[in-house]
């Protein structure tokens, strides 16, 4: 079992000031691997409705393949909190939709955790303050950061800013502080998510943000991401772009690059019926119900398995690699 990553204060506090902006570089983390060089996770998103919508049968579930894998930690690709983030960091929303929710012992590990766009529209800060930690040590939100597991490299992305239309909308407001000016807060992170990948030597590359690049969903593709960030994914051979922000569980192969996209938004509020068509042969998976997925990770095989409300088994897919490919 993976021992939880605790931090000193300092520490916790230059965290903090990496997460609002006040630093270019991203943060990288270290996360043990099992004794037989294996890896289990768990990856949900979309979840925070103090368990309505079926977000604690999900958790349930969750806590049950969790003890099965013997998970090492859990992502969560965003929208933590709804319909409008935390108003604080004493908003009983943070117990009630998260500490409260996955309470299953499996559960009890680190949770790295991106920024969605219902974050957004609450006191952002709030999310990505140390206090958080002090309340529940496995919450871990930045902005963009790193985590490295020996054979595997996870870059978490901060997705909302690229998003355009979110600067013009009038039915909401939106916590853009630490992101201004935003033109050069995008050119930076893409940059550093490009410097990242190209320093890589990780065997396997997975970037982890909120929005879709690719999705038969309602939002469907995201544009910006499209234009901007994908090109870099295909260039430096990134294995799979996890997301969320679509209510779905999903999963498109590329047709022109070994590039998957899995979509883990089914962490409570599902859209029924909501699917745009899309090419059988890229559309492996597509449930518009509530689930989780889970990702099993060795130097030479990966394996993704998506699950639905009840636990059953959706779709599973693996890739394997030579052990010379990083070399």
């Amino acid at each position: 079992m993976a021992k939880r990553n605790t931090f000193p204060i300092s520490l916790i506090i230059i965290f903090f000031f990496v997460a609002i902006g006040v630093v270019a570089e991203l943060e990288r983390f270290d996360q043990a691997i099992k004794a037989d060089g294996s890896l289990s996770l768990l990856v949900v998103g979309d979840w925070g409705r103090r368990g309505a919508y079926n977000q604690s049968q999900v958790a349930l579930q969750m806590g049950k393949v969790g003890d099965k894998l013997d998970i090492d930690f859990i992502i969560s690709t965003g929208d933590n909190f709804y319909d409008d983030g935390l108003t604080g960091v004493d908003d009983a929303a943070f117990e009630e939709s998260f500490s409260n929710i996955y309470t299953a012992q499996s559960l009890q590990k680190q949770w790295y955790n991106v920024l969605g766009n219902h974050d957004y529209r609450g006191d952002v800060l709030a999310q990505l303050s140390p206090v958080l930690r002090k309340l529940d040590s496995r919450w871990l939100c930045l902005r963009s950061f790193i985590v490295n597991a020996e054979f595997v490299d996870f870059i978490f992305m901060d997705t909302t800013p690229f998003v355009t239309k979110y600067f013009h909308e009038k039915d909401h407001t939106y916590d853009w502080r630490g992101v201004s000016p935003v033109e050069e807060y995008r050119s930076n992170l893409l940059k550093d998510v490009d410097a990242a990948l190209k320093e890589s030597n990780a065997q396997w590359k997975i970037v982890v943000g909120h929005h879709t690049l690719q999705s038969a969903g309602h939002h469907g593709n995201t544009k910006e991401l499209v234009e901007q960030l994908l090109p870099i994914l295909q260039a430096n051979d990134v294995d799979l772009y996890v997301n969320g922000h679509d209510h779905c569980l999903e999963h498109i192969s590329s047709p022109d690059s070994p590039l998957q996209f899995l979509t883990s938004g089914g962490g409570s509020k599902a859209w029924r019926g909501d699917v745009k068509s899309w090419n059988p042969e890229e559309l492996k998976l597509y449930y518009d119900g509530q689930g989780f997925m889970s990702l099993q990770i060795t130097k030479t095989e990966l394996v993704a398995i998506f699950y639905d409300v009840f636990g059953n088994v959706l779709h599973t897919w693996s890739a394997s690699k030579s052990l010379y490919l990083s070399a």
